[in-house]
């Protein structure tokens, strides 16, 4: 058996209402002055007041930054680190979707290094130490919770990543109530980049893919694929809504350990260039990178096809459930009203050029898929999407 390292947040909490006792859970650790990271949205929805008022009856100092935005600018962490540096903040909270908790890990990391930015781009480059962190999602897709990459848009279109194992935070604080107010379409987009992380983690080339990542994948497709209709369909429905939540997060202890490959590196110009969630980008270039594979990675989708759509059991031929697993895929988007084609967010067929090239610079993901890729590839795949 090959060596390898697993890494993962240290304390998980699961609860329905946890978030109301979020003092309870994080203020041992954190301190008494925190800086409380989310976006507009979730301030206008009151969706953090709970959270915040648990904090100051606990006599936590609060210093708010609320302006993160999707597909987050390198601006607004620099924003965010200043805020906490003005406040003197002890520890960091990353309360939302992965924008927010990405955000969160780089002002931890700034704020209790002081490092330099441009120092820490790329993996294992950031030294540390950082603040204190505690990460809350209010979505069931990224699994930031429990990964060691922060994602930020750098300029106008280039995203760039930060992976490092003092990324991941000392709590993790998971409450379902939290994601009861998702519109159908952020629930779906969501849960299907979850089932892509459980995806590409399980057929992963890199070196570190290893038993535990394999087994939290297969898991999290389990729970994805039972739970993600109905939680589309009927969003108060608790028990999917949780069995979601708990499937992107074992989802993202899967790719944190066994990382993702090149859905991801053809999802992220189409997000940095045309500002489409990450989610649907996943959503859109799925199937298209998952038939490009299969000549090299049948066997390894055949092996997982069952756990996401149970009645492929019956399929015994390799060939045939591996290609019905990608159908089943591709079906599962369309039945979740999600939008199919690259044309339907605003993409034309000139554009699909730079997609192609822009995507190869994402060769730290490319370099984890299962079949080689050249810019040619990405092209033709992003036609195929088209």
């Amino acid at each position: 058996m090959n060596s390898f390292i697993f890494n993962t947040t240290p304390s998980l909490i699961f609860k329905a209402g946890a978030a109301r006792e979020l003092a309870d859970h994080v203020r041992s650790r954190l301190g008494n002055a925190v800086l409380f990271v989310t976006d507009p949205g979730l301030r206008k929805l009151g969706l953090c007041d709970p959270a915040l008022v648990s904090l100051s009856d606990s006599s936590v100092k609060v210093e708010v930054f609320g302006e993160v935005e999707a597909d987050p600018s390198l601006s607004t962490v620099m924003r965010a680190v200043e805020a906490g540096r003005t406040a003197g903040v002890t520890g960091v909270i990353g309360f939302g979707g992965g924008s927010s908790l990405d955000v969160a890990k780089l002002a931890a990391l700034l704020l209790g290094s002081g490092e330099d930015i441009d120092s820490v781009w790329g993996v294992g480059n950031a030294k540390g130490p950082r603040l204190p962190l505690a990460l809350v999602p209010t979505t069931a897709g990224t699994g930031s919770e429990v990964t060691p990459v922060s994602i930020i848009t750098v300029g106008e279109e280039e995203k760039r990543g930060v992976s490092s194992s003092i990324n991941l935070p000392d709590v993790a604080v998971l409450d379902p109530e939290l994601t009861l107010g998702l519109p159908p379409a952020i629930t779906a987009a969501t849960g299907i980049d979850a089932m892509v992380h459980a995806i590409e983690a399980y057929a992963s080339k890199n070196a570190n893919n290893n038993p535990l990542s394999k087994m939290l994948a297969r898991q999290a497709l389990q729970l994805l694929g039972a739970n993600i209709e109905a939680a589309v369909s009927d969003g108060r429905n608790m028990e999917a809504r949780g069995a979601m939540l708990l499937g992107s997060m074992l989802a993202g202890q899967a790719f944190a350990n066994s990382p993702v490959a090149a859905v991801h590196a053809l999802a992220y110009p189409i997000g940095g260039t045309f500002h489409v969630p990450h989610g649907l980008s996943n959503a859109l270039v799925l199937s298209h990178v998952l038939r490009f594979n299969m000549s090299d990675a049948a066997d390894l989708y055949a092996e997982i096809a069952a756990d996401a759509f149970p009645h492929l059991v019956r399929e015994e031929q390799v060939p045939v459930r591996c290609a019905a697993f990608i159908e089943e895929l591709a079906a599962l988007s369309e039945r979740l009203g999600l939008p199919l084609r690259l044309r339907d967010v605003g993409i034309g067929e000139a554009d699909l050029p730079k997609l192609a090239a822009d995507a190869m610079k994402q060769q730290r993901l490319l370099v984890n898929n299962p079949r080689s890729m050249a810019e040619e590839d990405a092209l033709m795949i992003y036609s195929s999407a088209w």
